[in-house]
Formats: structure tokens, sequence, C-alpha cells
């Protein structure tokens, strides 16, 4: 797949996911130095893996929501537990996914992404 096919797969999924408001967002910030990350997040990141067939955008927010959380990433996490709402990932689900960060990545983490997903609920429900 050549790179502009990549890159117009890639932003058709990440306005769908993010939401297209975000994006532009995201993109009209980018400069000189920022611009060749943006570019290559979308896609490498959302052109060729969340494209794939083998696992449905659910799956995948659900593994990001776990990854995020586990590394400690809590902005980035606060973006993806948006996506994962849009994606159809229950708060009973999320929860659940964090209790298993909590046993697997520590309680730290997990306490972390339990307030940072707190945070987006209240944001979301205001």
């Amino acid at each position: 797949m050549d790179d502009q096919t990549l890159y117009d797969r890639g932003m058709a999924v990440r306005k769908e996911v993010l939401g297209a408001q975000y994006v532009d967002k995201a993109l009209a910030a980018a400069d000189s130095f920022s611009q060749p990350w943006q570019e290559y997040v979308t896609k490498h990141c959302w052109g060729a893996i969340w494209t794939r067939p083998g696992l449905s955008r659910k799956t995948r927010s659900m593994l990001n929501l776990a990854l995020l959380a586990a590394t400690g990433h809590a902005e980035e996490l606060k973006l993806h537990l948006r996506g994962a709402l849009t994606n159809g990932v229950t708060r009973d689900e999320i929860a659940e996914i964090f209790l298993q960060v909590g046993a697997y990545a520590g309680a730290p983490s997990a306490l972390s992404a339990f307030r940072t997903a707190r945070e987006v609920f209240a944001q979301e429900q205001g």
C-alpha cells in the first residue's frame, strides 16, 4: 500500500474514532517540527494498524486503554477513553480493564487510570 493510501485510510479511521474536531485541531497545531509526527501517526498507527481486519475497533480500543494505563500515559489515555466510548466500550468494561491493569501492572497504574477515566466521564456528562 502506498503512503498516500495509508494516510487517507488512517485519516478516515482517526477522525471516526477520535472525532474530526480533535484531529483537525491537532493537524492545525502542527508545525514544521511536529508535522512529520502527525503524518507518521496517521499513516502507521491509524492507516496500517487500525485498518487491519484481525481485531475490531472495540478490541483495539480496549488494548490501547490497558497499554496506556499500564505505561502511565494519562494525557493519551484521556483521548483514547473518548475513542473507546465511541467504539462501544462500556464504562463497566473500562473498569474491568483497569482492574486487570492493577493486577498485572500495579496498583498505582490502575489508580491513575481510574482517576483519569472519572475525569473524562465527568467531562462527557457535563
